[in-house]
């Protein structure tokens, strides 16, 4: 004969949490949320939201600005190096290579004073002063301004085309050199045009 096995009824299940558990698990949430707030001030749209990596990662945000002012002050001094080498070396160099550019008297005047600096003179040929020497080439002449005469030595073979001796005069001289110990005067290079005085019509030099 069956028995009726008669079943209890089922024991309540409970969802509820034990408070322990509860509070750990809020304390949790709200550090996350903290991290969170921490992470969305950083400029970097990914940065990252571990706990550690997220505290680092705000260290290294708060260094960066210091770390470029240091990077921009250094570009700032080797630019303003630059700048002064540059101007220095301009100065200097201009200084160095300028030449200073007189007539014959202003020249003569001032020849101890500029020694054996390299200088361009002017002044006009004096007519049957010029003598020439083929081998080794070389052309001897004379240039006056004012009541000032210089000897000039030119070992060229080349001339300009008007470079020409005149009886009546006219021709002007524009030689760059320097004065040697004799009191003579190297040229490196002639250039030469015609005196404003001068009338190719009739070839001769207008009274002053």
């Amino acid at each position: 004969m069956a028995r009726r096995v008669r079943f209890g009824r089922p024991p309540k299940l409970s969802c509820a949490l034990p408070k322990a558990m509860t509070r750990k698990l809020d304390e949790e949430l709200a550090e996350a949320a903290a991290e969170l707030e921490e992470d969305a001030d950083l400029p970097a749209p990914d940065a990252p939201r571990d706990g550690r990596s997220g505290r680092r990662s705000v260290m290294s945000a708060r260094a960066e600005p210091g770390a470029a002012r240091r990077r921009q002050l250094g570009l700032l001094v080797a630019l303003l190096v630059i700048v002064g080498a540059t101007v220095t070396l301009f100065l200097f160099g201009f200084k160095a290579g300028s030449i200073y550019a007189a007539p014959v008297d202003e020249f003569l005047a001032r020849a101890t004073e500029l020694g054996h600096r390299r200088v361009r003179i002017e002044g006009e040929l004096v007519p049957g002063s010029l003598l020439r020497r083929d081998t080794p080439c070389e052309y001897r002449f004379k240039v006056r301004s004012k009541d000032k005469v210089l000897e000039v030595v030119y070992a060229q073979c080349v001339v300009p085309e008007n470079f020409v001796d005149r009886p009546e005069g006219g021709v002007i001289v524009t030689a760059e050199g320097t004065l040697n110990k004799a009191g003579t005067f190297d040229a490196a290079s002639l250039t030469t045009k015609c005196s404003s005085r001068y009338d190719p019509a009739t070839r001769t030099m207008k009274p002053q």
